[in-house]
C-alpha cells in the first residue's frame, strides 16, 4: 500500500511536471510563434501597404480622368439645366404671349366679323381692296384709273366704283361687291347642313349681284367701252364658293355681260392693259424717234451745205494767195532785187520768201454730199485735177 501511494503520488508529481513542462514549452511555443507570425505579419504588411499604395496610385491615376471628365459632366448638366430652365421660363413667357395674341385676335377678328356684317363696311372694304389690286397692277389714279366717275342716264345717276382707262382711248367700267353676310354665317356653322344652306344663299346673292351690275349697262355710257362691265369680288374664296354651289354663274355672267374677277384675275386683266399701255407708248417713241431722225438728217443736210460753202471759199482764197505769190515773184520782185543791186540806198530789211500753200481742204467723202460736189467745185482744184 505504501508502494501504490507512492506510486501515485510520484504519478501525480510526473503529471503535474509534465503538465507543468508541457504548458510552458507550449507557452514557449506560442510566444515564439506569435513572435514569428508578429514579424511575418508586419513584414506582410509594410509589403501588403506598399502594393497597396501602388494600387491606390494606380487608381487614382486612372480615377483622376474620369473623376475630370464627371465634373465636367456635371458642370455641363449643371449648364444645361440652368439653360434648361432659362428657356422653359421664356417659352412659358411666350406661351403666354402667344395665348395673349390669339385672345386679342379672337376678339379682334370678332369685331371684324362684326363689322363685315354691315353693309356699308362691306362695301368701303371691297372698293379699298380694288384700289389696292389696280395699284399693285401698276396703275396710277388719274392717269389709268379713275375713282366714282358718275353719269347722268335717263333712268338715273350710274357711277361705278372705278373706270379704267385702256390703250386707243378705250375705258372700262368695275363695280366692287362683297357679298359676305352669308358666307361669313357659313363659316360659323357648327354642321356641314347649314353650311351648305349658306353657301347657296351666298351663290344667290353673287348672282342677285350679277344681274344688277348688268342691267345697269355702264359700258353704254363710257366712249370705246367693250360691252361688258367687270364684276370684282375682294377675296378668292368668296368667288370659289359661290361658283361650287352656282356653276352656272359664269355663263349667267357672259349673258349679262359681266366679267366676274377676284384680286388674281383681275390683276391679270389690268396687267394686259398695262402691256397695251407700254406698247402704245412705245410705238409713240418710235414715231418720235422717227420724226427725231428726219428733222436731225435734214439739219446735217444744211450744215453740210455751209461747210462746203467754207470750203470752196477757203480754196479760192489760197488759188488768189498762190496767185498774188506767182505775181510777187515773176513781177515785183526782180525789180526790187534790181534796186539793191544798183545801190539805190541802204537796205537794211530783208524781202521775205513766200512760199505757195499746197494745203487745201479736206474734200467731203460722204456719199450724200459727193454727188453736189462736181457742180460747185472750185476752178483752183478743178484744173489742179485735170492736170
Amino acid at each position: 500500500r505504501e508502494k501504490l501511494a507512492l506510486l501515485e503520488e510520484a504519478k501525480t508529481k510526473l503529471t503535474d511536471a509534465f503538465k507543468a513542462l508541457a504548458s510552458e514549452a507550449l507557452k514557449s511555443s506560442n510566444t515564439a510563434f506569435l513572435q514569428l507570425a508578429k514579424t511575418q505579419l508586419e513584414r506582410y504588411q509594410s509589403s501588403a501597404k506598399d502594393d497597396l499604395e501602388k494600387r491606390q496610385t494606380a487608381i487614382d491615376a486612372l480615377v483622376k480622368p474620369v473623376k475630370e471628365s464627371l465634373g465636367k459632366v456635371d458642370a455641363k448638366l449643371s449648364e444645361i439645366e440652368k439653360s434648361r430652365i432659362e428657356a422653359y421660363s421664356g417659352l412659358t413667357e411666350q406661351v403666354k404671349s402667344l395665348w395673349e395674341t390669339q385672345k386679342e385676335l379672337r376678339g379682334e377678328t370678332s369685331n371684324l366679323v362684326k363689322a363685315l356684317r354691315r353693309p356699308q363696311v362691306r362695301g368701303r372694304w371691297g372698293e379699298i381692296q380694288l384700289r389696292r389690286v389696280v395699284e399693285m397692277a401698276g396703275m396710277l389714279e388719274h392717269c389709268d384709273f379713275v375713282e366714282q366717275q358718275s353719269f347722268d342716264t335717263e333712268s338715273g345717276r350710274l357711277r361705278p366704283d372705278m373706270v379704267i382707262h385702256l390703250p386707243g382711248g378705250r375705258t372700262i367700267a368695275v363695280d366692287s361687291k362683297a357679298p359676305l353676310e352669308a358666307y361669313l354665317e357659313a363659316i360659323e356653322a357648327q354642321d356641314d347642313e347649314t353650311r351648305a344652306v349658306k353657301l347657296r344663299e351666298h351663290a344667290r346673292q353673287v348672282r342677285t349681284h350679277l344681274s344688277a351690275l348688268g342691267r345697269k349697262s355702264y359700258f353704254d355710257q363710257l366712249d370705246k367701252s367693250p360691252d361688258f362691265v367687270v364684276l370684282f369680288l375682294p377675296g378668292e374664296v368668296f368667288y370659289l364658293a359661290a361658283l361650287e354651289h352656282d356653276p352656272g354663274l359664269l355663263e349667267a355672267g357672259i349673258n349679262d355681260k359681266v366679267l366676274i374677277t377676284a384680286p388674281t384675275s383681275l390683276i391679270a386683266l389690268l396687267r394686259a392693259a398695262s402691256y397695251g399701255w407700254r406698247e402704245e407708248q412705245l410705238a409713240e417713241n418710235a414715231q418720235k424717234i422717227s420724226d427725231l431722225g428726219q428733222d436731225l438728217y435734214k439739219r446735217l443736210a444744211t450744215l453740210s451745205k455751209h461747210l462746203k460753202a467754207i470750203g470752196d471759199a477757203i480754196a479760192r482764197c489760197v488759188e488768189h494767195y498762190n496767185n498774188a505769190v506767182g505775181s510777187l515773184e515773176r513781177n515785183v520782185l526782180p525789180g526790187a532785187r534790181r534796186f539793191k543791186e544798183l545801190g539805190a540806198g541802204n537796205f537794211v530789211a530783208e524781202i521775205v520768201e513766200l512760199q505757195p500753200l499746197d494745203n487745201v481742204p479736206r474734200m467731203l467723202q460722204a456719199p450724200e454730199l459727193v454727188e453736189q460736189k462736181e457742180a460747185v467745185e472750185p476752178p483752183a482744184l478743178t484744173a489742179e485735177r485735170h492736170t
